[in-house]
Parts: structure tokens; C-alpha cells; sequence
């Protein structure tokens, strides 16, 4: 299985995270030891919502789109 998820800054209340991988538990646990420059300052983060897919390809899609105009207002408005 391939996830997208979505996590927010227990520290920084209105800052969100968009991302995908094949093992969420072990991704959540390496944004936390702030093992990613792009989440490191925002410390901790806890996770909101996840989607399973298939196949690595259609999350990568649905990441992507979720990182887009209209996928941003998506996803605040249904998580």
C-alpha cells in the first residue's frame, strides 16, 4: 500500500504537511525526529488524515493534486 497524508503542526496550529510513502508509521516517526528540512521547524506533528492507495503512481497523483489550488481547498474543506 502507498499512503497520502496530511499533517499538522501541534506547535504552529495553521501549518499543514502534504506528502506520500509506502510506510506511514516509519515517515510520521522520521517528520517528528525532524528528520525532513521542510517539516524540521514546525515540530511536532501529528497526523490528520491518510488515503491508501494501490499503486505508488496514483498517490503521487493525489499528492500532487492535493498541493495544488483547488486540491488545497479540497482538502480544507472535507479534513
Amino acid at each position: 500500500m502507498y499512503y497520502v497524508y496530511i499533517l499538522n503542526s501541534s506547535s504552529e496550529g495553521d501549518h499543514y504537511y502534504v506528502g506520500s510513502t509506502g510506510d506511514l508509521k516509519a515517515r510520521l516517526s522520521a517528520h517528528n525526529r525532524g528528520e525532513s528540512a521542510h517539516t524540521k521547524k514546525y515540530l511536532p506533528w501529528e497526523l490528520m488524515t491518510y488515503i491508501a492507495f494501490g499503486t505508488g503512481e496514483k498517490a503521487r497523483r493525489f499528492e500532487n493534486y492535493l498541493k495544488s489550488g483547488s486540491g488545497r481547498a479540497f482538502a480544507k474543506k472535507h479534513f
